[in-house]
């Protein structure tokens, strides 16, 4: 029987020890208020099938630490690709030239001992060759769907990490880090036009469920549907319309144009459109958005933050008013609330921030069907490509991968090439239909800010927006 080896030996080798970071950890933050040593072991995986045939496969590991150390509103960060008492004992000397502490020190987070994930690793569990046939076994079947498929492209990915916080109060913390995602792409052909679908799944899961016949048939069959659907799609219209949002992956838009300005750090600086509005309504009645890392499995959750902070349901709108911000611990601090598990960052090349976990919208009462039939001119929006938004003013702009026209309550043809354009607060007060649907997406999410990216989740019910711009192609 072959044991798995301890997680934390990826960290710890020869050039350190835990007892050695501690020590490390303490005397280079003895003048901080605040900071941490970040520690983190990393492997990925990643495959690529494309035309018929295996195009890319590649592997790599790495490891190092972030140290920082914060007094008031600065913030002192050094990193290296290292794990060895040299490389902190270097990035000490960064330390030393941050103002003493003022106020008192920070207290550590809480304990936890939970684990909302296995620690099992997903790349070492399948072997090489499974996961070369599974894309190719996606590839055959995909094509043998439809004689109008023309290509179909197929990723897999995986990684494992490693990650301990250690504090100089003494304070230690482990998780340990599975991340899965299977991407298939589909593109039809016919009488000289080509068009895409996509579908993906994933979690902080192992490749276990990924491999079933029923996860990758599903994710053939609904990219295959999709594309056939663009295959059909008339230019859409541009104006005013009412817009059906559908259920899951959709919620993205509220991510994007909603839960930036959320964020604790845009908030502190009075930079977001929520600035200074606690307490006031920001959205229609029955609005209520939550922000949850600590959901099992699901892509955007996590044990702990990555600042040691255990992850918890963080309630930011209730019923359309406004109740908090998402935080890390400095924002927190300085604005004199609690951290919320929200202390994210893209590897320990990179300083913590206060970040989205999985923000969705919580189901309402009404059936989508219902609502589906109050709408006489407008828009149904079923998923949805890129966007982004503008934190100040909370503009967004959001291109659609499927879309119909409702007409008289029904789904008319599908359309192709409609942008929704609008402000986040402005959408949320406009709301007038919440299916009791909700659904959280698939699993594959990525969220960018400042320049680091961190997987993250979203969701929502079928709402029923009045009055949405969409940027459209007809004339």
């Amino acid at each position: 029987m072959t044991v798995a080896p301890d997680p934390r030996s990826f960290l710890y080798r020869e050039g350190l020890d835990p007892d050695a970071a501690r020590r490390l950890t303490a005397e280079a933050l003895a003048r901080a208020e605040d900071g941490e040593l970040y520690l983190q072991y990393r492997k990925a995986e990643a495959f690529g099938f494309d035309d018929g045939r295996l195009k890319t496969a590649s592997y790599d590991t790495h490891a190092g630490f972030g140290l920082r150390a914060v007094s008031g509103e600065t913030t002192a960060f050094a990193h290296a690709n290292e794990l060895t008492e040299e490389a902190i004992k270097r990035a000490a000397a960064t330390m030393a030239l941050i103002d003493p502490a003022a106020g008192p020190r920070a207290a550590p987070p809480r304990a936890t001992n939970r684990h909302l994930y296995t620690d099992a690793d997903p790349l070492d569990l399948v072997p090489f060759a499974d996961k070369v046939n599974l894309c190719q076994t996606i590839d055959a079947a995909a094509r043998a769907r439809d004689p109008r498929v023309a290509q179909v492209s197929v990723s897999l990915l995986g990684s494992w990490s490693v990650v301990e916080i250690v504090r100089p109060d003494g304070f230690v913390a482990t998780d340990v880090r599975p991340l899965v995602r299977l991407n298939v792409t589909i593109v039809v052909e016919a009488n000289g036009r080509r068009e895409t679908g996509t579908f993906g799944t994933g979690g902080r899961t192992t490749y276990e469920r990924l491999l079933e016949p029923a996860t990758w048939n599903r994710a053939i069959d609904e990219a295959l549907a999709q594309a056939l659907v663009n295959l059909d799609a008339v230019p859409a219209p541009a104006g005013e319309f009412t817009v059906l949002l559908g259920p899951g992956w959709p919620g993205v838009l509220l991510h994007e144009a909603v839960g930036h300005g959320l964020e604790g750090d845009f908030n502190r600086k009075g930079s977001s459109v929520f600035s200074g509005r606690i307490g006031e309504r920001v959205a229609a009645p029955g609005v209520t958005v939550v922000d949850d890392g600590s959901i099992h499995d699901r892509r955007g959750s996590l044990s702990i933050d990555d600042e040691g902070t255990p992850t918890q349901e963080n309630v930011l709108i209730e019923d359309g008013i406004l109740k908090g911000y998402i935080q890390d611990r400095l924002n927190a601090r300085l604005m004199g609330v609690a951290p919320t598990g929200n202390g994210r960052r893209e590897s320990f090349a990179h300083a913590p921030m206060p970040r989205m976990t999985n923000t969705f919208m919580r189901g309402g009462k009404d059936d989508p069907a219902e609502l589906l039939s109050r709408v006489k001119n407008g828009i149904f929006a079923k998923s949805f490509g890129g966007g982004s938004v503008d934190i100040v003013s909370g503009k967004f702009v959001f291109s659609c991968t499927e879309a119909y026209r409702i007409e008289d309550g029904k789904l008319g043809a599908p359309i192709k090439g409609a942008t929704l354009v609008g402000d986040g607060p402005t959408v949320l007060t406009k709301v007038t239909g919440i299916g009791n649907d909700m659904a959280l997406d698939e699993g594959v999410g990525m969220c960018g800010k400042g320049g680091q990216s961190v997987p993250a989740g979203v969701g929502q019910p079928t709402l029923l927006v009045e009055g949405l711009t969409v940027g459209g192609t007809a004339v």
